[in-house]
């Protein structure tokens, strides 16, 4: 029973990453508007750091537009400050309360910057997993030592773990596949 166990904690570890990734290709800037570019945006409000999402309403009213309804009148200057300060190469305008985002059409240049940085997220969810991949193995070569399961118990086990790390680098690459694509979208 606890290889079972075994391989559904690897699972949800592995998918864990697969999430991680997700979210990380999520926050690049395709040319749309979306609210997830800018979720990692840390303000500095009432001598905190905070996350942007915790000082207003954030909305996407336009493809090409992200708006912020700040809950402070006080705090929206350093909205502003933080969302470029993030390095996504946007401007933000204030009217009042309300932020609102142009985001601008990439440049081709800046496509294959995207695509570059997409490619090192991919490369460290592919080490999560294959280090998810070595606990699992790590384990098995435990459990043999151990005799708590025969040689033949741990040769299939490990073919099961590899089998599951194929399967969520295969995902990676299809997540990334679909990433480029969105980029390069004009």
């Amino acid at each position: 029973m606890t290889e079972k166990l075994n391989i559904d904690d690897l699972k949800r570890r592995m998918e864990g990453a697969i999430n991680a990734f997700s979210h990380d290709l999520a926050g690049l800037r395709t040319g749309r508007a979306s609210a997830t570019m800018i979720d990692h945006v840390i303000v500095d409000a009432y001598g905190s750091k905070m996350p942007i999402e915790q000082v207003g309403t954030i909305s996407v009213p336009e493809a090409r537009t992200i708006s912020i309804q700040v809950w402070d009148k006080g705090l929206v200057i350093s909205v502003e400050k933080a969302i470029q300060e993030a390095g996504l190469g946007l401007n933000p305008q204030s009217d009042g309360q309300l932020i609102r985002i142009p985001v601008p059409e990439l440049n081709e240049e800046r496509r294959q910057e995207l695509i570059k940085i997409a490619g090192k997220y991919t490369e460290q969810s592919k080490i999560a997993v294959r280090n998810i991949r070595r606990d699992g193995m790590d384990s098995i070569k435990g459990m043999e030592k151990n005799s708590q399961i025969g040689k033949d118990d741990g040769v299939s086990l490990s073919s099961d773990v590899q089998d599951l790390t194929d399967i969520y680098t295969k995902k990676i690459d299809e997540i990334l596949l679909n990433k480029e694509k969105e980029i390069k979208q004009v």
